[in-house]
């Protein structure tokens, strides 16, 4: 099958990936769309993975404000270095995490965070990391931080967030 530069250029809107990835994707799944993004997303998954111990010194604290004035948050996303922690996709992602925390109200960053007595709690409720997303319930933050972790090339964490809203 022809690989158009147009389906080349679709995928790579979609995925995130390189030019060259997309089109040897999409040479080996035969140019199906759809397939050929499994196995990037695949291939990004493992290279989140590889670099998962990376030290992350750089990033941003970010801050979102919710338009009625009445919920604030604020959230600490680390990258490996300054560079990456001002490209669009990383102030993206931190901007997207502030309203999660907003919205959501997240207890914990992760399941380990939970104390002993409160593991009866279920993770996706309370824990940043396993909570649906709230542009995309099919994926969860962790998902979004691993798609920006292939996008950029380097660790992203998130170190802490707080929630204010008034009155409580």
């Amino acid at each position: 099958m022809e690989i158009s530069t147009e389906m080349i250029k679709n995928l790579r809107e979609q995925s995130g990936a390189g030019i060259m990835d997309c089109r040897g994707a999409l040479v080996n799944c035969g140019g199906d769309m759809d397939k050929a993004l499994e196995v990037l997303k695949e291939k990004g998954l493992l290279k989140a993975q590889k670099k998962s111990e990376r030290a992350t010194s750089q990033g941003l604290v970010e801050a979102y404000i919710h338009t009625a004035g009445r919920i604030g948050a604020l959230v600490e996303v680390n990258c490996e270095t300054d560079f990456v922690a001002r490209t669009d996709e990383f102030k993206d992602l931190a901007h997207c995490l502030a309203m999660q925390v907003a919205a959501m109200d997240p207890q914990y960053l992760s399941e380990k965070d939970i104390p002993k007595k409160g593991k009866k709690l279920t993770p996706a409720e309370v824990c940043l990391m396993q909570q649906p997303y709230i542009k995309d319930p099919t994926k969860t933050i962790k998902d979004i931080i691993t798609e920006t972790i292939a996008k950029t090339g380097e660790n992203i964490k998130v170190s802490r967030f707080i929630r204010y809203e008034l009155g409580r």
